[in-house]
């Protein structure tokens, strides 16, 4: 199967034109540039005419669209966890389904090692292509905005431009994105947060109730963040034992099919109960945090699980996909 130029664009960026969209607040006589929101619920969001879930139901946005939002609103009846709405066109939509997006567009970058060079996506999205030589190029797998994959080349791709190659880490799958849609993560970004605290100094507090993750040196409380815990994220001392910068969550399946249950790229994983597969991970479909979303493992945002990556043990360097050890503590508790 053969693809154009015009292809590629329709396959890797869809909602582009939402980018350049602006209004007129004529109160304020200023233009507002909206910012760019990306439905991450499989089964879409409502639009109300208030910025209440008990107010009327205008219309639905499906998922992987792009939302202009144009001001956050404090819904008067919450969620008390989350009460950000946001205005959009013709209404108000709940902040929580949704995570913001921007169109980055990258240089291209060769990779540092050939055993591949983590590489973040900075568009909305982009559809990555399966090359076999009885079907050429095909469509696959979406990886989205934040999602981190390995690139471990640079080839031609099906519009004869250079694309990244990318090799998915659970079946070692390779597929090719456009090298504009993603950064190569340089070393440095990888360097462990104070190294020299002793490793029994450092431990991780989780709180059910209050849906709260709790860093500490010794003492002394160095990072805070909300997460989402889920079902069956129990109770219990761990430890974390394996550290992946990107993970391949869900069915390990070859489709296009953007609603299978499947999380390419799941950023700056932390495994702490292996049997089960519980970890702090990022977190690209939804910013929810603060109430239980996951079916067990501990979501952050992808800033902030990047934060726990990088100071907790044992200590992952930039070329290893996976780093096994007995490393810091996280007490998880109710």
């Amino acid at each position: 199967m053969k693809f154009t130029r015009r292809d590629f664009l329709k396959f890797s960026l869809l909602g582009l034109g939402a980018s350049a969209f602006k209004i007129q607040d004529e109160e304020a006589g200023t233009v507002i540039h909206p910012r760019l929101m990306l439905v991450g619920e499989k089964d879409g969001v409502s639009i109300y005419k208030e910025p209440d879930e008990s107010s009327a139901i205008l219309y639905q946005r499906q998922y992987n669209e792009i939302i202009n939002v144009y001001e956050e609103v404090i819904g008067p009846n919450g969620p008390a966890w989350n009460p950000i709405w946001y205005r959009c066109w013709g209404g108000y939509v709940f902040s929580g389904l949704l995570y913001e997006v921007r169109y980055e567009y990258q240089p291209l970058s060769k990779p540092n090692r050939y055993t591949g060079q983590l590489a973040e996506i900075t568009v909305p999205y982009t559809r990555s292509m399966f090359y076999s030589y009885d079907r050429g190029w095909e469509p696959l797998w979406m990886y989205y905005y934040h999602s981190t994959h390995w690139v471990t080349d640079v080839i031609e791709g099906p519009d004869k431009r250079p694309w990244y190659r990318v090799e998915d880490e659970l079946g070692r799958t390779k597929t090719a994105i456009p090298y504009e849609h993603a950064r190569l993560i340089p070393d440095e970004e990888f360097a462990p947060i104070h190294p020299e605290v002793p490793f029994a100094e450092k431990r991780i507090d989780v709180s059910i109730p209050l849906q709260r993750l709790q860093a500490f040196e010794g003492e002394q409380l160095v990072f805070e963040s909300k997460v989402s815990t889920g079902f069956p994220t129990g109770e219990g001392k761990y430890a974390i034992k394996t550290k992946m910068p990107s993970k391949h969550m869900g069915n390990a399946v070859l489709t296009s099919n953007i609603k299978e249950r499947i999380w390419m790229g799941v950023p700056w994983t932390c495994f702490f109960e292996m049997s089960i597969g519980l970890a702090t991970h990022g977190t690209f479909w939804h910013t929810n945090y603060g109430t239980p979303m996951s079916a067990g493992c501990i979501n952050l945002s992808p800033e902030n699980a990047k934060w726990i990556y990088r100071w907790t043990t044992p200590i992952a360097e930039p070329q290893e996909w996976y780093k096994h050890g007995w490393g810091t503590i996280i007490n998880v508790h109710k």
